[in-house]
C-alpha cells in the first residue's frame, strides 16, 4: 500500500459545542475499520471560531461540508476528500 505523507481529518463542532453528526458516524467508521490508525491529525472546525484551525483551512480549500480529508503526498498538490468511502477505496485501500 502506498502510504500517503500525511492524512488530516477535519472534522466539525457545532455552535452549541456538539459534534456534526456525520463527523461521529465517520469517526465510528474510521476506529471500526482500523483506518484510524492512517489519519495524521484531527482539527476542528469549530462554527463559534472562525480562527480554529479547522476554519481556516475549509475557508483555504474551499471545502463547505465536513468530515473532510486532506491528503498530502510528498511533491504533489494535497487532494481534499469530503466522501469517507472515496478516501477508502482511493486513498487507505489503495
Amino acid at each position: 500500500m502506498l502510504s500517503p505523507a500525511k492524512i488530516t481529518m477535519v472534522k466539525k463542532i457545532m455552535m452549541d459545542g456538539s459534534p456534526c453528526q456525520k463527523c461521529v458516524q465517520v469517526m465510528e467508521k474510521l476506529e471500526s475499520s482500523g483506518h484510524i490508525n492512517s489519519i495524521s491529525r484531527i482539527v476542528e472546525a469549530r462554527e463559534d471560531d472562525p480562527g480554529s484551525e479547522g476554519m481556516q483551512l475549509s475557508s483555504l480549500l474551499g471545502v463547505d461540508k465536513a468530515p473532510f480529508f486532506v491528503v498530502e503526498r510528498e511533491g504533489q498538490t494535497p487532494e481534499v476528500f469530503t466522501i469517507y468511502f472515496k478516501l477508502v477505496k482511493e486513498v487507505l485501500e489503495a
